[in-house]
């Protein structure tokens, strides 16, 4: 087609689309040309402003590495990795869900742990934490030899990834349920933090007054066979940023209870006070058991 006027881009781009061979492909390729052609209408995108958007979808590239992912971190702060997220559970967005952000900071092969031991591998001050959890089916059925994959950041804000003071995979431990689908653990509370702000991620939210705040959370994976991995976050209801997290991942599914202890630990009488405790169960779906493409090595 030869380009009469600027309506034309659009029609001659959709014709292109519409030849791909790959159905979903082409359906996903075609309404991204309608979208992004509207909405380069929409807001009469200047010629500058174009090369100050490109220059900017280059940056992200260059700033994701091995140890940072900020394609990962502008997806959530722009809302669209809980969307879909949402939209792909829970009866397709229709009823509540233990799903929940995948983040930028998870790892393969966490040091496996045995039920009740500790995930701290390294001198890490903080209040003393004690989770137990059960993993249950939709029908709330125990969940017997599931993998579950834990990792949360530190008392100073900080993925064991991020921080030199730090051991390598501190924090970070592999569980398998028992035959009542239980898995226990002990590590230390964690706090609310702040997401990375020395790249694009942190100039967008600048210019929009933003907080770069992420409310305390404790992070899962959970892989079993015949099910949908779950990845899940256990929020801190305490957490000053509870209701205007960042990344928007805050779903009432998802608010544990994190409860502080200011008597002595019934067990373990050497742990100081105060201590918390957390008992969460998680839910999984029925599904293919696929592990996601981790964000960091």
């Amino acid at each position: 087609m030869i380009i009469e006027r600027e309506q034309d881009v659009t029609a001659a781009a959709l014709a292109v689309m519409e030849r791909t061979s790959d159905p979903r492909l082409r359906q996903i390729m075609a309404s991204l040309v309608k979208h992004l052609h509207a909405f380069v209408r929409d807001v009469r995108l200047t010629e500058a402003e174009f090369r100050d958007a490109t220059a900017i979808v280059a940056e992200l590239g260059k700033l994701t590495t091995d140890t940072h992912n900020e394609v990962v971190l502008m997806a959530g702060s722009l809302g669209v990795s809980p969307l879909v997220c949402l939209l792909n559970n829970g009866d397709q967005g229709n009823t509540e869900t233990d799903q929940s952000l995948l983040g930028p900071f998870w790892r393969l092969n966490s040091p496996r742990v045995e039920n009740g031991g500790s995930i701290v591998r390294s001198e890490t001050p903080g209040a003393p934490l004690f989770v137990s959890a059960r993993v249950v089916d939709r029908d709330g059925r125990p969940v017997a030899g599931a993998e579950v994959d834990v990792w949360h950041a530190s008392p100073v804000g900080l993925y064991e990834n991020q921080d030199p003071e730090q051991a390598d995979m501190n924090l970070r431990g592999k569980f398998t349920t028992d035959q009542d689908g239980r898995f226990s653990f002990r590590s230390v509370m964690m706090v609310g933090y702040p997401i990375p702000t020395n790249g694009v991620v942190g100039r967008l939210l600048k210019a929009q007054d933003r907080h770069p705040y992420r409310p305390a959370h404790l992070h899962a994976l959970i892989f079993k066979p015949r099910f949908k991995v779950l990845i899940s976050q256990v929020y801190d209801p305490a957490d000053p940023h509870i209701d205007s997290d960042v990344q928007f991942g805050v779903t009432q599914a998802l608010i544990g209870k994190f409860l502080r202890h200011d008597s002595p630990h019934p067990t373990a009488r050497e742990v100081a006070m105060p201590w918390y405790s957390l008992d969460h169960t998680y839910r999984l779906e029925a599904g293919e058991a696929v592990l996601p493409r981790p964000p960091i090595k």
